[in-house]
């Protein structure tokens, strides 16, 4: 394009798109992501052109020759027209004056009439003032009242602003709704808003915009997700290029061309499109325009998902987004309780079903191979691109082939058995007959959703309501909130406190157990390495040495489960360890204590006939149905009999309700991690009958996770423990940690538990011998690492990420790696999915050292590395921002986590700047200057 500034006719062609080919580039394929327009360095703002239309493609200009500077190498903009003089008489297609690669000066005379011209025209605006209301006051240009009736099609539906150069459209063809780019009330622009809460991706330009109707897309692989987007500037032309985030900005071929990939730049900034791409409404349009909340919006995407044509007029039809009754800390009865928490638990389930049967994927690869049990296993990707759905071993999954000419269409549903680092699922399937293991492309997988867990929760509180014996009265009373006289057990206390096989316990844990075994309802609380699952196995053992009967253990989930299995029985009681039936082929750490291991090897002469019937089930895949009928039965009645011989049955809290238990009865109940599951699910292994409840946990970490946002507004995040200890019962806190450095639990312990964390480990036993890392200081292993790169939206539009902070922590674990310490021993932890997956990428592409090192490291988020510890621990913050906060971090509990997992070292990343705007992150930044004895914001390489 020519480096001349243009005339009026060039004037049109300044936002030129290449959305629209002319029609000799149109069969060569042209994308549409060359967006064509003037600058003026960084700072440039984009003149106004509300009257500019776009023109008809013609046949690009040759490339403007390449300068020294990238800026100067762009013609100038022509002058606004508030930028002249005369602007309110100079007529829309005058030809701005020519200029070169500045705006040429004016001389004093012309000046000097500018001045005078704005002077007269102040004098005229004046003596014309009228303080009456004129006709049509209020109503935007074209007399519309942005309050009031119906909008224009391209209106945005939130607030009501139309001018085409301020919208865009959401182009998901179900969707198609027009949004402006104003933030109004909310802290992200009304398009930015609707993209991430409908969960879409794709946008579209209004034709008279000034880049016209354009579909945004990659200019390398036509990628048209708008959170994955960015551009560069073309060196030699006059043009923007687009280019997604991923792949494309780390296509080698790509660097190849005469871009700068380092200048990349996402088309979203702090929740806003660009404003050259998408303008912001001036203040007197928003002014005009409705005003609406960020709840007005939140409540409207919800009724958008069931009734997409519905108005914010409907918000305030009767019945319509009802919030849902909350819940109290006391209860008249158990009727009263449910009457609470079921409709809470249908609403999270109906979002969980909603959720997991919309995540549907096609054009999925699939490799074959055959278990051990001879079932066909299907191995294939399945990324997570959104932070709400977590795939777990035990789902069940449906995959599917639609036919072709090489086989008939084929359907078989099949459970989750093993999910990789490398996002690759292993799905072993029901029925083996009739696979196409011959094909490797074109299937498809969706998600089978299953009720189970809702169902026991539902069915646990009806229990409680109506069955008298589901729980001793004084726990029902106690559950409750009722006022309720202390009970004492009275029964023979031990000698001594401790269990053969685990560790000695100090004199907290020694006193945790002592009071527990004399009540009949205790919690208590374990901070984090303080030895909470040796405690709870020391209080089981002695529970089951009572003679009251089984103890049955639970935890919400399967791998606290099993951790404290392994505890029990390394006590010499016989544990069984019972597991859903469909995660019977997940690999266990405790395989040998579970039921289904135990029928299949029981040695026992009478159940030959039981194992001939299970080989030729696993020879064949099915019996006949006598023969079915048969091994069920010896199957049903062998369970039976292991289940009854056990001192104790461990399960998860939901696993307490399968069917194989619900016979038996059990007076005491230990359920772990406590504080991580919601009141009904609590419930469900306190209905069978108990008489004795510990409740284990701590209230100062991350709670259950509940999805739907409605129910956890209503209370159904708050846990068992935690409405007890609102109501006054006091936990036992255990008071030794011996997990962290002693530097390392000083913070956490002042913050979160009053400073009564005493360290059972000294500063020499967590010193790591032959490692060279840098510290600042070296016998204090932590420190805050100064970032100020950008936050980005994630893929999925629902998380975020930092790409300077990726890029760094790739630095600090290649300094880590060099220094000796080998990948087992680190842990890189994010809050954001988006930014755990982008670290995750960038460490195999951008790890200096050997690739297969990086890949062993394991990068997960904050909340999935709760009850988990590393030697060393880096935590990526992420957020860097002008308006939007700290999101997630702002939770005191997620930063506990965070901080208390490593046992040597910790190196936290983030943008002090935002950050410190937190009390508490504040106070955690002044510690860390405190106690290094240098500039926070100094870098470590």
């Amino acid at each position: 394009m020519a480096t001349q500034p243009p005339s009026s006719a060039a004037a049109a062609d300044l936002y030129e798109t290449a959305s629209q080919p002319d029609p000799s580039a149109s069969a060569a394929g042209d994308a549409y992501t060359f967006l064509e327009f003037n600058t003026q360095g960084d700072d440039f703002e984009y003149p106004d052109f509300p009257e500019l239309s776009q023109p008809a493609r013609s046949a690009p200009p040759p490339p403007a020759p390449v300068t020294s500077s990238a800026s100067s190498s762009w013609p100038a903009p022509p002058l606004p027209p508030d930028a002249l003089p005369d602007a309110d008489l100079a007529p829309q297609d005058s030809t701005p004056p020519a200029s070169s690669s500045s705006p040429s000066p004016r001389s004093s005379a012309s000046k000097s009439r500018a001045a005078a011209a704005v002077a007269d025209g102040l004098a005229a605006g004046v003596a014309a003032l009228s303080f009456e209301e004129p006709p049509g006051a209020g109503t935007g240009d074209d007399g519309y009242d942005y309050g009031k009736g119906d909008f224009v099609e391209h209106a945005c539906r939130y607030c009501g602003i139309h001018n085409p150069a301020c919208v865009a459209r959401c182009n998901v063809p179900s969707c198609r709704k027009w949004f402006c780019n104003s933030r109004g009330n909310t802290s992200g622009s009304h398009i930015v808003n609707h993209l991430v809460r409908a969960k879409h991706k794709e946008v579209c330009l209004h034709k008279d915009s000034p880049l016209g109707e354009t579909i945004l897309e990659c200019y390398n692989c036509g990628c048209r997700n708008v959170f994955l987007l960015g551009f560069i500037s073309a060196k030699a032309e006059n043009v923007v290029v687009l280019l997604c985030r991923e792949p494309c900005l780390n296509v080698n071929a790509l660097k190849d061309m005469n871009w700068d990939l380092s200048q990349w730049t996402p088309l979203i900034d702090d929740r806003c499109f660009l404003s050259w791409l998408v303008k912001v409404p001036s203040e007197q349009e928003q002014l005009r325009a409705r005003q609406i909340s960020a709840q007005q919006i939140n409540k409207v995407e919800e009724l958008w998902k069931t009734n997409p044509d519905a108005s914010l007029e409907d918000l305030e039809k009767p019945g319509v987004d009802n919030e849902p009754q909350p819940v109290v800390l006391k209860y008249e009865d158990a009727y009263q309780y449910q009457n609470v928490f079921a409709p809470l638990i249908k609403l999270e389930a109906d979002y969980d079903k909603m959720m997991k049967e919309s995540q549907s994927k096609d054009s999925v690869t699939v490799r074959w191979d055959i278990g051990l049990n001879k079932k066909r296993v299907a191995y294939f990707v399945f990324p997570k691109e959104d932070n709400e759905l977590r795939l777990v071993p035990g789902d069940e999954l449906r995959l599917r082939y639609s036919g072709g000419t090489s086989h008939p269409a084929w359907q078989s549903v099949g459970h989750v058995i093993k999910l990789t680092a490398q996002e690759e699922v292993a799905l072993e399937l029901r029925a083996s007959q009739g696979v196409p293991v011959e094909l490797n492309n074109g299937f498809s997988v969706d998600f089978v959703w299953k009720s189970t867990s809702f169902d026991r929760m539902q069915g646990a509180m009806k229990t409680f309501a109506v069955d008298e014996t589901s729980v001793s009265g004084y726990i029902y009373h106690h559950l409750l909130g009722h006022e309720v006289e202390h009970q004492i057990i009275r029964n023979t206390l031990p000698r001594r406190f401790g269990a053969p096989g685990l560790p000695e316990l100090n004199a907290s844990q020694v006193l945790a157990v002592k009071s527990v075994l004399q009540k009949p309802v205790s919690l208590i609380q374990g901070p984090p390495g303080t030895g909470k699952t040796v405690t709870s196995a020391a209080i089981v053992y002695h529970m089951a040495k009572q003679g009251q009967g089984q103890v049955l253990v639970c935890a919400p989930s399967n791998v606290a489960v099993d951790q404290l299995a392994e505890k029990i029985s390394s006590t010499g009681l016989k544990v069984v360890r019972l597991c859903a039936k469909s995660r019977e082929a997940v690999s266990s750490p405790v395989e040998h204590l579970t039921l289904h291991y135990q029928v299949r090897h029981l040695d026992n002469s009478e159940k030959s006939e039981m194992h001939k019937l299970q080989q030729l089930k696993d020879e064949q895949g099915e019996l006949s149905s006598s023969d079915e009928k048969k091994y069920k039965a010896l199957k049903r009645a062998t369970e039976r009999e292991i289940l009854q011989s056990a001192d104790v049955i461990c399960c998860t809290c939901v696993g307490a309700g399968d069917p194989r238990l619900s016979n038996f009865r059990f007076r005491q109940v230990l359920i772990d991690e406590s504080t991580q599951a919601t009141e009904p699910e609590c419930l469900i292994p306190l209905v069978l009958g108990v008489k004795q409840v510990v409740l284990v946990g701590d209230h100062c970490q991350l709670g259950p996770v509940i999805m739907c946002k409605k129910a956890a507004r209503a209370g159904l995040a708050q846990s068992l423990f935690e409405r007890l200890v609102i109501l006054g019962v006091k936990p036992f806190r255990l008071q030794v940690q011996y997990r962290m450095h002693p530097c390392l639990s000083e913070f956490p312990s002042n913050c979160f538990y009053e400073g009564t964390l005493q360290n059972g480990v000294t500063a020499n036993e967590r010193q790591s011998s032959g490692i060279d890392f840098p510290w600042p200081v070296p016998n204090r292993p932590m420190f805050f690492y100064v970032q100020m790169g950008v936050e980005e939206i994630s893929a999925s539009g629902t998380s975020y990420l930092n790409r300077t902070e990726a890029a760094n922590v790739e630095k600090i674990v290649t300094t880590f790696l060099r220094s000796g310490v080998v990948p087992s021993q680190i842990g890189v932890i994010t809050p954001y999915e988006g930014q755990r997956a982008y670290i995750v990428n960038y460490m195999s592409r951008n790890g200096s050292l050997r690739q297969q090192l990086y890949k062993e490291i394991e990068v997960a988020s904050v909340d999935s590395f709760q009850g988990r510890e590393k030697d060393y621990i880096i935590l990526s913050c992420v957020r860097s921002n002008e308006h939007q906060g700290i999101g997630f971090l702002n939770d005191p509990r997620r930063l506990n986590v965070a901080l208390t997992r490593a046992r040597y070292g910790i190196v936290v990343l983030g943008n002090p700047k935002v950050l410190s705007k937190q009390p508490l992150w504040n106070s955690l930044l002044t510690h860390y200057k405190v106690q290094l004895s240098v500039d926070t914001y100094q870098c470590l390489l």
